[in-house]
């Protein structure tokens, strides 16, 4: 397919030289814009949406039309690998089970992300169709087993996982590795269908102890790091509140965690709360400028330290995008 009009994104997370700062945002295709709301309304729900290839891919693009940002991230959730085992899985608006997983009886076969044909073909239209970099991602087996255990995202405190980690170590052990096997199999699969970076979203992973998450974590993440690396795709671990070391490229952080300090130890994301996109352009723009003054140059890409938050005026999703690319880049 050749190379990019716009790859500093690649660029960046190999800090390869770059004219400007590579932005993008999470859940940047999503509810804060109107057509995407007109889209889902088409589709008929959320994994209806998921589930159609074309639309799917058209609200991939949504955003890089509108805001000109430097990367697309796959339309999809977290949960959608889970579709075969889990009959009856759906979201309102977050992931609802028809009743909590805590064994790895209750997930299906690695190869049953073969079936996820709707996720690859979506891929391979925005392959066809896109002038950025395409992310693909999945959970990591932590968060996802966090909703497995709890039957979905009604609960605050999420702690019926790590509850499960010191209670029944024997039964969340094999739970994590078969959600790895699984995740490795349709992270690879998206890899082969093209695309060019993955993300690792470890949302609820921040929660564990330094100890539990090097216990049951840590092993299998640099497992499933070193594969996908090795197919030739730079992965991003993202975590919210930490810096954890699992061998990715770069790491995504949140607005709690120092951006310069997580940068000196290679290439960083993020890193500004989404709640300033609430406020106004020109507070945006300032803080956008802040935030990237100490680490303006190749290596760091800009984005928020969580998704972008569903009232976000565009205006100020636009006034975000023009503020990273306005950023001077050193050297």
């Amino acid at each position: 397919m050749g190379r990019l009009p716009n790859d500093r994104f690649l660029r960046a997370l190999d800090e390869q030289p770059v004219d400007r700062l590579p932005v993008w945002m999470m859940r940047q295709a999503g509810r804060y814009l109107p057509e995407y709301r007109q889209a889902k309304e088409r589709a008929g729900g959320f994994l209806a949406l998921c589930r159609n290839p074309e639309l799917a891919a058209e609200v991939t693009l949504q955003p890089v039309r509108r805001l000109g940002v430097d990367a697309a991230i796959l339309f999809s959730d977290i949960m959608v690998p889970l579709l075969p085992a889990v009959p009856g899985l759906d979201f309102a608006p977050g992931p609802k089970l028809p009743h909590a997983i805590t064994d790895v009886e209750g997930l299906a076969p690695p190869e049953c992300a073969d079936e996820l044909t709707f996720v690859y073909e979506t891929i391979r239209i925005l392959r066809r169709e896109l002038n950025v970099p395409l992310i693909g991602f999945a959970g990591t087996p932590a968060t996802v087993a966090t909703y497995l255990a709890e039957g979905g995202a009604a609960k605050k405190e999420f702690a019926a996982f790590r509850r499960l980690l010191h209670a029944a170590p024997e039964r969340a052990q094999p739970l994590l590795d078969g959600l790895e096997k699984l995740m490795v199999r349709y992270l690879t699969r998206q890899v082969e269908a093209g695309a060019q970076a993955i993300q690792l979203f470890d949302t609820w992973g921040g929660d564990l102890s330094k100890q539990d998450f090097a216990r049951f974590c840590e092993p299998g993440l640099r497992r499933m790091v070193s594969i996908l690396k090795g197919l030739g795709v730079p992965v991003i671990y993202f975590a919210r509140g930490t810096l954890r070391d699992v061998g990715a490229t770069a790491y995504g952080v949140d607005w709690t965690v120092d951006l310069a300090k997580a940068r000196a130890r290679g290439p960083v994301q993020g890193n500004l709360d989404p709640a300033v996109l609430l406020s106004t352009p020109a507070a945006v723009k300032r803080a956008v400028a802040e935030m990237a003054a100490p680490v303006a140059r190749t290596g760091y890409v800009v984005n928020l330290g969580h998704g972008i938050l569903p009232d976000t005026p565009i205006a100020n999703a636009e006034a975000f995008v023009e503020a990273a690319h306005a950023v001077k880049v050193e050297g």
